[in-house]
């Protein structure tokens, strides 16, 4: 006799799966909105960055001759100032993600843009007669980004092998690098001034968008596919999340929690570069207190201290809205000392709300 199996359990779960995402997708609007705000962890800063930026846009309509927000050059200068912190912060936002923390990136901008510079200043030569100096500027890049590479996996070993926080770690790096950069150029302002094609790909302006601002926007896209659709963002997900879940899985933590560092060490020292590029001279103490506002930017976005939580999408929200902030003080002609203030509160005022729509959540 031959047993025959009944296909009506089968089709009964085809049914009901058909049901639930024809009642998903015909779910009103605001329904699925709020789902997406309570279910996503750049929810509640992607309201209060749509709510300010509509406070804005009406307070430039009311008043262009006193606010203004909407002037072509105001935002042109908002969009640059959005670019160069964000692109570190999401090497930044990468280590917090493996719960991590890194607070020398901004010794490490100024560090090597720095090198940079002189190694650029070096390998130049003259110009008029040596037309292969043109790629100076290039060499000196990958030098050092690779020394970018080198100090995150310095971080990263200390870090691991000694088993003390990552926060204890880089603080003596910032230090470190701090003093070395004086060591290495002294208290005085450097120029640079780099050849074509390196001063339009870094710091020109490409069609309608300055050059700084593209890298942002398509090193965030790179970025989303690594963290989003490639197996080595679930490792960072994984082992800030729950490290002994991620080893019995097979991942390795330290390496991963290395590769982090790396990142974050190429992308600061990736953003100083173009920051210099930009500007056209560096200051050896510019890129100090960066690190606070990049860190403060991924908390504002929705990323949790403790690590495996995060998104692309919180990073450039987190950034535009503190840079926002700032554009906003300045057209006010208010003291400097207010954004600082502003933005300690937005921090407390993201982790508060963050903490409870996941509670709510759960």
């Amino acid at each position: 006799m031959t047993a025959t199996v009944s296909s009506e359990p089968v089709k009964n779960q085809s049914d009901h799966i058909r049901r639930a995402v024809a009642e998903r997708a015909s779910r009103p609007f605001l329904t699925k909105l709020a789902d997406w705000i309570r279910d996503r962890s750049e929810g509640g800063i992607a309201v209060m960055f749509v709510l300010v930026q509509l406070v804005c846009i009406v307070a430039a309509l009311m008043f262009p001759d006193n606010f203004r927000y909407l002037v072509p050059a105001n935002i042109s200068v908002t969009l640059k100032s959005i670019a160069v912190p964000g692109i570190m912060a999401l090497g930044v936002g990468i280590l917090m993600i493996a719960g991590e923390f890194d607070l020398s990136v901004g010794a490490v901008y100024s560090l090597l843009s720095i090198v940079c510079a002189q190694v650029s200043i070096a390998l130049m030569g003259d110009i008029a007669m040596d037309p292969s100096s043109a790629f100076a500027p290039f060499l000196a890049l990958a030098f050092v980004l690779t020394l970018g590479v080198l100090i995150g996996c310095l971080h990263a070993f200390i870090t691991l092998k000694f088993n003390i926080p990552s926060f204890i770690a880089t603080l003596g790096g910032m230090l470190l690098w701090k003093g070395t950069t004086l060591l290495v150029h002294g208290a005085s302002a450097i120029r640079f001034k780099p050849t074509e094609p390196f001063a339009t790909i870094f710091g020109g302006e490409i069609g309608v968008m300055h050059a700084s601002m593209i890298w942002f926007l398509g090193l965030s896209v790179v970025f989303y596919f690594l963290l989003h659709h490639h197996r080595l963002g679930n490792h960072f997900y994984a082992v800030g999340g729950n490290r002994n879940a991620a080893i019995a899985i097979g991942i390795k933590p330290n390496r991963t929690k290395t590769i982090a560092f790396a990142i974050a060490g190429f992308m600061a020292a990736l953003s100083g570069v173009i920051a210099a590029t930009r500007v056209g001279s560096i200051q050896p103490g510019g890129g100090l207190g960066m690190e606070l506002q990049t860190i403060a930017a991924c908390v504002i976005g929705g990323f949790a201290l403790n690590g495996g939580r995060g998104s692309i999408l919180g990073i450039i929200l987190g950034t535009a809205l503190v840079f926002t902030i700032q554009d906003v003080l300045l057209l006010l002609q208010a003291p400097a000392f207010y954004f600082d203030m502003f933005v300690g509160a937005l921090i407390v005022i993201a982790v508060i709300s963050n903490t409870a729509i996941r509670r709510g959540r759960g």
